[in-house]
C-alpha cells in the first residue's frame, strides 16, 4: 500500500510533516512529541493544511485485492 498526498506543494514544510505523520496514524500528542511542538500547534497546522485543500489517496495494488490483470493471450474465446 502506498499513500499519496495531492496538493502537497501548497503546504509549508511543517504542515507537510504534520500531515504525513497524521496520515501514518499518529495521534496529535505523538506528533507534538516527535516534532517538539505543542499539541495546539499540531492542531493549528492540521487545520491550516486542510484549508489549503490537500487530499490523501491510498494506492492499493491489484494483487492485494485479489485482482489480477489478464493478458490477451490467457483469454479463451
Amino acid at each position: 500500500m502506498q499513500i499519496e498526498i495531492r496538493g502537497l506543494e501548497k503546504l509549508s514544510f511543517r504542515e507537510r510533516q504534520v500531515v504525513a505523520l497524521k496520515e501514518m496514524g499518529r495521534k496529535n500528542e505523538e506528533i507534538a512529541r516527535i516534532l517538539n511542538i505543542t499539541t495546539s500547534t499540531v492542531a493549528t497546522l492540521l487545520n491550516r493544511a486542510r484549508g489549503k485543500g490537500y487530499e490523501v489517496v491510498i494506492v492499493i495494488p491489484g494483487q492485494a485485492l485479489g485482482i489480477y490483470e489478464v493478458d490477451d493471450e490467457d483469454q479463451t474465446d
